[in-house]
């Protein structure tokens, strides 16, 4: 299927690997111009280059920025120019007891998880809807919506994240832009990997015994979602193909949540 994002421009935040790498292939497969983004040169560079090994003759481009660093965050924004399409995807993630999560924690967190989305999107939500077509999409997960114990100050922000998204959306009313959210669920990215590479080390366990035992009984998957399963839906709400979708947030979470919120 076309999705018809061919000569649409699209950005994704925190691209160098894992779900926003995955997203950013997806759109560059269908034609897209797509600009990544990671915390340094380096790691750009070596993305821009897999991605055109993958996608001979794609534009793809890339500017680094660490979204910890507000300064950083506005020369990318300076940098960027507009676009079609903003995929707010870069965050932050990791179990900690939330007695010991201390208040600059919490403020590092709210930095990357959801101010990593309000300056992305307040400086381009304004020229997609004089342009009348946009899409801004939030990387989102169903901790958001049933948050884990162990993993709060992760949760909160992702439900701060939501909410902004569900707010953005009204702001497009009667316009040809829309704004949605992914709820994903465990997914085996790069990051997630490592760590259950170094667990599994840790406690001398195959690696495939713990990703088995790592996956929760409520799962209908029953296993842990590819970052690809992810982009293929964040491709079709990115497309022209999606537009009576809007205000929404959208399950990609094998099942893991009530089928009634």
């Amino acid at each position: 299927m076309d999705l018809g994002l061919a000569g649409k421009r699209v950005f994704v935040s925190g691209s160098t690997q894992g779900i926003g790498y995955a997203i950013a292939a997806a759109c560059a497969a269908e034609g897209a111009s797509v600009v990544i983004n990671g915390r340094t040169a380096a790691r750009v560079d070596r993305t821009i280059a897999r991605l055109r090994g993958a996608h001979p003759g794609g534009d793809i481009a890339g500017i680094a920025a660490d979204f910890a660093d507000p300064a950083q965050v506005q020369a990318l924004i300076d940098a960027l120019g507009p676009v079609d399409v903003l995929v707010n995807n870069v965050g932050l993630f990791d179990v900690a007891p939330f007695a010991e999560i201390p208040d600059e924690e919490w403020q590092r967190y709210f930095e990357i998880n959801v101010l990593s989305g309000v300056r992305l999107s307040r400086a381009l939500l304004g020229g997609m809807i004089e342009r009348d077509w946009g899409r801004i999409l939030f990387i989102g997960t169903e901790s958001a919506v049933d948050v884990p114990g162990d993993m709060i100050h992760y949760g909160a922000t992702k439900a701060a994240a939501l909410a902004l998204s569900n707010g953005l959306a009204q702001l497009t009313r009667g316009t040809g832009v829309t704004v949605n959210t992914v709820l994903g669920g465990p997914t085996y990215s790069d990051g997630v990997a490592a760590t259950v590479e170094r667990i599994a080390a840790e406690q001398s366990m195959p690696v495939a015994q713990l990703k088995a035992a790592l996956v929760r009984p409520a799962s209908l998957l029953q296993r842990f979602i590819e970052p690809e399963e992810i982009a293929h839906l964040v491709a079709y709400l990115a497309s022209p193909l999606s537009s009576a979708t809007n205000g929404a947030a959208l399950r990609a979470e094998g099942g893991a949540l009530p089928t009634v919120l």
